[in-house]
């Protein structure tokens, strides 16, 4: 079965004034569901694959036909790279609490310096990317940022592996129509739309 676009699980406008309706509109409904269907466009050339799921594919992109495998590297990490990034925002914002603020601690040293790391990570990655908080094998939080579209599920491509719970998009279509070129400026927009529920929701999912 070909794979689909995720809704948004709000409205375009719903993350203003740190977003604007614009963005999420373009970023979602252009650039997401660009990645989703050159995904399935290159699947379509191996039909035995039909079978696995994005983070199969990606997980062992090895075990990927060369022919498509770049095709799948991009567009399977940006379908899931993306899932993720939409999912974990909301317009509450907020602090991690209970397990999650805990192991945040544990990891960090604090919240401040964790939110310090994971934004120096982001407005750092040098082009398009991703910053990452993710859950390492041994069950403890790591940061980690990517080129393209690579995640730290891509086992033997990734620089640090393991399960991502939060993300956020540095590629310049996902800020550049209200932040222009001021990317530390939009970083630090977005800590106010984290969603600290699904987050812990996700984090609890990986223990």
């Amino acid at each position: 079965m070909a794979f689909t676009l995720a809704p948004l699980p709000y409205a375009f406008n719903a993350l203003e004034p740190h977003i604007d309706a614009r963005t999420v509109e373009i970023h979602h409904d252009k650039h997401h569901a660009a990645y989703v269907t050159n995904l399935n466009k290159a699947l379509e050339k191996h039909p035995e694959l039909s079978s696995k799921t994005i983070v199969e594919l990606i997980g062992n992109l090895a075990a990927v036909p060369e022919d498509i495998r770049t095709a799948v590297r991009n567009n399977g990490g940006g379908t899931l790279n993306h899932d993720l990034f939409w999912q974990t925002m909301s317009a509450k914002g907020g602090k991690p609490a209970g397990a999650l603020a805990g192991a945040i601690d544990k990891s960090f040293g604090s919240y401040d310096a964790f939110r310090e790391k994971l934004s120096a990570a982001a407005v750092g990655q040098f082009g398009s990317g991703w910053a990452f908080l993710l859950v390492d094998g041994a069950g403890k939080l790591d940061i980690l940022s990517t080129p393209g579209h690579d995640t730290p599920l891509m086992k033997g491509v990734a620089a640090k592996t393991g399960t991502p719970i939060l993300v956020v998009d540095v590629w310049e279509h996902a800020y550049y129509l209200k932040y222009q070129n001021r990317r530390a400026d939009f970083v630090a927009a977005w800590w106010n739309l984290v969603n600290w529920g699904k987050v812990a929701e996700l984090y609890g999912k990986v223990l």
